[in-house]
């Protein structure tokens, strides 16, 4: 397919144990489990004693991937009155944070996005804010509904910024914020938006949910992700947010924009009928892979590096490894292994915004030529026949190999509801900037020019904490 690729030009994010992008790099390059036990202040394990809730069932729900500060938000920042932020469901307020985070990476200036066709497409489904406000009808308010319904996370972020491209919440449950990063290229690629901030967001406040996926058998004993490994025994739950920010390639070239790497191009199919409404689809994920490829115009031998889906299931992994040898296969020359990793061993199962989560650290790992190891692997799963699938999993961190082609990576996101998303990222091209950086760390005596720095904000507070995230990025 002749389309123009997308530039991933701006990344904003919140993951457990790290607070932006940078950290959540070296998390990465470091192989951090970011897995904790349950903060103080969530909920009571112990009070399952009257909900036949096994051992086994508060072993599930003990374990998780958590942010710190969920009730830490400056709403005057965002022109939100104190009142209406407290009905606030916390995933809206982050997603207000992250959005700009993302396009003051991409060094966007907001006057001139103002009034333009900038899409805003977000996945999001937890009410467990909502639920716990209901307990007692004195919370309720004129803002509890704008405040906790799933559409206006995007609607209010279209709002703030005063964005008139299409605004969408999305929820099709774990491929959610790949959907979505999908229905943005495709939006850009119809000409309906000129800019994109495309991801996704996941908050656990409430435990039934945790404990209804335990009973089902969805989660593992120890809480955690054991992707591709005989031991995988299900996922452990966490939460976070990312946003990127999305351009034509072309433009992103002429403004000058900083790039982590393009999408080539993307799919989204169903499962339809299967083996039951949960349960994957081999057919579905290969017929998939071969659209996504063929959208994008790459072979799919090319490809280097999967991100895949990769909750660490006895049925899931070997299902999804099979279906990318049947497609990753083809045209791969003999001996040349593609390399696959999970991020969810690192900060577990982002649900709705794993996807997100996923594309931001193959965006990362292009921009930087780097593979980050997946965690947990130490024997691999009987049912995976790796050799013949041509995949290997990324035990360490590397370089990504070298080759005459730039460098080609995808990634995956299935839900348990049949819903399923690929994205095909490619290495960005070698910008002017670039080079000049290349040329003065060869000598050639070519300095960057200075520029004066201008920090402003709301509070004294937040001027402060601005000034330290300014200097930990220099």
């Amino acid at each position: 397919m002749d389309r123009e690729p997308i530039a991933i030009i701006g990344i904003g994010c919140r993951f457990p144990k790290a607070e932006d992008k940078k950290a959540f790099w070296q998390l990465l390059q470091d192989g951090v489990d970011a897995i904790t036990e349950l903060p103080a202040g969530r909920w009571d394990i112990e009070s399952f004693d009257n909900f036949d809730a096994t051992t086994s069932d508060k072993i599930n729900i003990r374990w998780g991937g958590f942010l710190e500060n969920l009730d830490r938000f400056d709403p005057q920042f965002f022109k939100i009155s104190p009142r209406e932020a407290m009905s606030m469901d916390p995933q809206h307020r982050l997603l207000l944070e992250v959005a700009w985070e993302a396009l003051e990476d991409a060094g966007q200036p907001l006057e001139r996005l103002t009034g333009t066709r900038t899409g805003v497409f977000i996945g999001i489904n937890g009410f467990d804010y909502y639920t716990q406000l209901i307990k007692n009808p004195v919370n309720l308010d004129a803002y509890t509904g704008s405040g906790n319904i799933n559409c206006m996370a995007a609607n209010r972020i279209s709002y703030f910024f005063n964005f008139i491209g299409p605004s969408l919440g999305i929820d099709t449950a774990c491929s959610s914020s790949l959907v979505a990063v999908h229905l943005a290229c495709q939006s850009i690629w119809n000409e309906e938006s000129t800019l994109a901030l495309a991801g996704g967001v996941q908050i656990i406040l409430s435990p039934w949910m945790t404990l209804s996926f335990a009973k089902a058998g969805f989660l593992a004993a120890d809480g955690r992700c054991k992707t591709f490994d005989s031991r995988a025994d299900g996922y452990v739950r966490s939460e976070g947010a990312g946003v990127v920010v999305l351009k034509p390639l072309s433009q992103a070239l002429t403004d000058k924009d900083p790039i982590y790497a393009v999408i080539r191009g993307s799919a989204v199919n169903q499962d339809g009928y299967s083996n039951g409404l949960t349960a994957p689809n081999p057919r579905a994920q290969e017929a998939l892979l071969r659209e996504a490829y063929r959208q994008a115009g790459v072979s799919p031998g090319q490809v280097q590096y999967i991100e895949a889906h990769g909750t660490g299931t006895k049925l899931g992994d070997p299902i999804e490894m099979k279906a990318l040898g049947k497609v990753l296969t083809e045209n791969r020359p003999t001996g040349h292994y593609c390399a696959v990793g999970s991020v969810k061993t690192n900060i577990g199962h982002l649900e709705v915004a794993a996807g997100i989560a996923g594309l931001i650290k193959v965006a990362l790992s292009l921009k930087y030529g780097q593979i980050p190891p997946s965690l947990h692997f130490q024997q691999p799963n009987p049912y995976i026949p790796f050799d013949k699938l041509l995949l290997r999993v990324q035990k360490t961190l590397e370089p990504l190999p070298q080759t005459e082609n730039t460098a080609i990576a995808g990634v995956s996101a299935f839900s348990f509801g049949g819903t399923n998303a690929h994205v095909v990222l490619e290495e960005a091209p070698l910008q002017a900037s670039q080079k000049v950086k290349d040329i003065k760390q060869k000598g050639q005596g070519i300095e960057p020019p200075l520029h004066l720095l201008t920090l402003s904000a709301k509070r004294e507070q937040s001027v402060s904490e601005q000034n330290n995230y300014v200097e930990g990025e220099l």
